[in-house]
């Protein structure tokens, strides 16, 4: 006889399956445990490799974008989860705060996990690039560090996301209402299936335009040798982060 899959069941390489019996489980109360593994698989995750490329500027540097890539994930995770409430209904999902927020904890911790995994190819980029220094022609090679951050971190939100699609078509009810076969099941179904593609979508969004401008906020992740080394710049509130990655390409290509 199998045993029920309980919520203090959801490891490491559950979530890295995505198992949906046993997140949807987790999702359904809170678990401080469970939270707690999650803001430390973000932690350290995302902390790797944020210093990985702030290694680059400076040792300091790189003690800064660690603390700051995981602050960003958790805050995007927040603000998602507080955005989703009132957008999953909207879209077909009516889902409490709790199981949104433990949902999009789960893909954040799941990210961050590849995130941490890409570290050490970071790490060999950033060693094997020329020094960061005052009056060095490197500028295309900032924009290629700068690219390969923002493809990276959109690699790993996607990856994550599109890995708990199961478990949204689980919160939608799509294996109860499968269940009732013929043409009308196939129709719920179909329905379910689209519902959870929608909010998919819009989570993808929300990480998108939320995380991207707390990142430009909080820059500097890699710096420049122009400045000093620094937590938050005076001006961070000017400009914004599509602005930057636009500019980043076109010197890159040009």
């Amino acid at each position: 006889m199998s045993v029920p899959l309980q919520p203090n069941s959801v490891s490491v390489g559950t979530l890295l399956r995505g198992e949906v019996a046993a997140l949807t489980a987790w999702t359904s109360e809170w678990r401080a445990s469970q939270c707690a593994r999650d803001v430390l698989l973000i932690v350290v995750g995302a902390g790797l490799f944020g210093a990985a490329l702030g290694s680059w500027r400076d040792p300091w540097q790189a003690v800064y974008a660690g603390l700051k890539l995981p602050l960003i994930l958790l805050l995007t995770a927040m603000g998602n989860a507080l955005l989703n409430v009132m957008l999953a209904p909207l879209l077909g999902l009516r889902i409490a705060f709790r199981q949104s927020f433990l949902a999009i904890l789960a893909s954040f911790a799941l990210a961050a996990m590849i995130l941490g995994a890409f570290s050490p190819l970071a790490a060999f980029v950033i060693w094997n690039a020329p020094p960061l220094a005052a009056g060095a022609n490197n500028s295309s090679t900032h924009a290629a560090i700068l690219l390969m951050l923002v493809g990276v971190i959109a690699f790993a939100g996607i990856a994550a996301n599109i890995r708990l699609l199961q478990l949204l078509r689980s919160l939608v009810g799509q294996t109860h209402e499968h269940r009732s076969g013929g043409l009308a099941g196939q129709v719920r179904s179909l329905s379910h299936y689209n519902a959870a593609t929608r909010v998919l979508i819009a989570w993808l969004a929300v990480n998108l335009f939320f995380g991207s401008q707390l990142s430009w906020i909080l820059r500097p992740f890699i710096g420049s040798p122009q400045l000093p080394v620094e937590f938050l710049r005076s001006d961070a509130f000017n400009g914004n982060f599509f602005e930057a990655v636009l500019w980043s390409a076109v010197r890159l290509f040009n």
